[in-house]
């Protein structure tokens, strides 16, 4: 049996079903959570010593202490921890209803920092444990449509390379994993559409808020792959603080690269010349 212990949230569907059905299997243990319980029990179902099943809505702080509680007093500590709990939303950023909007946020960024900064403790005080942040090429790439939902994976990857750099010395390990288009519900049940429509935004926001919805249950990526990449990250002696899943995320990467080195080069004199001059 392998001796880490896994809390993964959001493990009724996506990359957090997956992913706990295959650390399960090959011989870990895990607590794997849900806002609904039943929808996760038979994950578990087979694994009656080394799986519990948490009750865990990340937006309630009493359910994350409690979910944190319950699977270390089982297993003695949490070594790998999952913020994957997330939904998406459509809309142009004018268009974006602010309910909607802070919903997201507290579900996409708050829960998963509330849930970070109630394992922590553990892991500092074992000096060692590794976070994984589950993110989007979206919080790399911005795109029309989700602007609002970019903004909340752009923040995840600022807070974990933050966080990386804080817990390094301590032994304690942080990847963010910024998946393209994969076949999960983020783009079908998970994922709202504002109910304000602007016709301005139909060729940039609607267009790909269509194709995005069109492309639902099409995409390239694979679930399982996913959760198999991130069990060797995990494994690895030397994760990367960024693991990108997908032909797609590496070639919007890549683009965003070249954007950015050509917005530099190009504007290195009035970038240099904002400081004062040397020895003043």
């Amino acid at each position: 049996m392998k001796d880490k212990v896994w809390l993964i949230t959001g493990c009724s569907t996506g990359f957090g079903r997956e992913l706990a059905q295959l650390v399960l299997k090959q011989g870990y243990k895990a607590g794997v959570a849900s806002r609904n319980t039943d929808d996760v029990k038979d994950i578990v179902a087979d694994y009656p010593d080394t799986a519990i099943v948490l009750k865990l809505d990340v937006t309630k702080p009493d359910e994350v202490t409690s979910a944190v509680k319950t699977i270390k007093d089982k297993f003695g500590t949490i070594d790998v921890l999952v913020n994957n709990a997330g939904i998406g939303y459509f809309g142009a950023i004018e268009e974006s209803e602010d309910d909607e909007v802070r919903r997201m946020f507290e579900i996409n960024f708050w829960g998963l920092a509330a849930m970070t900064k109630a394992v922590l403790p553990i892991m500092r005080a074992q000096h060692s444990g590794h976070i994984l942040n589950v993110a989007s090429i979206g919080g790399l790439v911005g795109f029309p449509a989700v602007g609002f939902y970019n903004a909340t994976k752009f923040a995840v990857d600022g807070y974990s390379e933050s966080l990386s750099k804080e817990t390094a010395h301590l032994g304690i390990k942080v990847t963010v994993i910024a998946p393209s288009g994969f076949r999960t519900d983020w783009a079908g049940r998970s994922a709202n559409n504002s109910k304000i429509v602007i016709d301005d935004y139909k060729q940039s926001a609607g267009a790909n808020k269509d194709a995005i919805r069109g492309y639902s249950g099409k995409q390239p990526g694979d679930p399982q792959k996913a959760a198999e990449a991130i069990v060797k990250a995990v494994e690895s002696e030397n994760p990367p603080l960024r693991l990108l899943l997908g032909k797609a995320a590496l070639k919007g990467a890549r683009n965003k690269l070249e954007q950015l080195k050509n917005d530099f080069d190009t504007w290195e004199e009035t970038t240099t010349g904002a400081d004062f001059p040397e020895g003043q």
